[in-house]
């Protein structure tokens, strides 16, 4: 079932995936979760988003997140996005004002990074789902083999993709990607708790796009 939701150029990439024992697993466990009455987030239509907005061969950055949002409706897919409608939360607002002082641009006065997935931005959190007010909740469900099986695909079949790593959970998936072959970008986390410790000032935006352009590959528009 969760194989079907999945974009054509993913599911050939990870077709291993899919049909292991791991993935199975966690299909049962979602399934008895949901029988059990327990509200999961995001909807099945939006788990594999990040994947459905940005197919394989059109990935130029991806931004690795943790965990989707546990509050009410906010998780849609997306790495540190929130549908339209929704404040954006802290964290997401401390990346735009990273993004105001990289690149001088306003504050969109929404949540969607939708914008930038569709233009090349693999949103991708490590796991793909979780419990409603239950951080963490999903957390060694089979999800990270997953994401990590998507991280190297990406690693050992593309060529000068960027990787933005913020925090010390996200960093640690360096050792999956070659720093010869791609960018890597790391940081502090932009959550409020950890904003002032290297996030400020780290201008990954711009860094991005002048790697992309040393590259011949079009920049990406940051502006929302």
């Amino acid at each position: 079932m969760i194989k079907e939701m999945v974009e054509e150029s993913w599911k050939l990439r990870l077709k291993d995936e899919f049909s292991s024992k791991y993935m199975a697993n966690l299909s049962q466990f979602l399934h008895e979760e949901k029988a059990a009455g327990k509200l999961i987030y995001p909807t099945d239509s939006d788990i594999f988003a990040a994947f459905n907005l940005t197919p394989f061969d059109k990935v130029k950055v991806v931004v690795l997140g943790q965990d989707p949002y546990h509050g009410p409706r906010q998780a849609h897919g997306l790495s540190f996005s929130v549908p339209y409608g929704f404040a954006p939360p802290p964290s997401l607002q401390n990346i735009y004002k990273e993004m105001s002082r990289d690149l001088d641009l306003p504050h969109p006065g929404h949540g969607s990074l939708e914008a930038w997935a569709r233009q090349g931005v693999l949103l991708l959190n490590s796991s793909l789902t979780v419990e409603a007010g239950k951080a963490g909740a999903h957390a060694g469900k089979g999800w990270e083999k997953f994401t990590d099986a998507t991280i190297i695909k990406l690693n050992t079949e593309r060529k000068h993709l960027v990787f933005i790593l913020w925090g010390r959970k996200a960093q640690l998936k360096s050792v999956m990607i070659d720093p010869q072959r791609h960018m890597v970008i790391k940081s502090a986390h932009p959550s409020p708790l950890s904003v002032y410790n290297g996030f400020y000032g780290s201008r990954p935006f711009s860094r991005t796009n002048d790697y992309l352009a040393r590259h011949n590959i079009m920049p990406v528009d940051w502006s929302l």
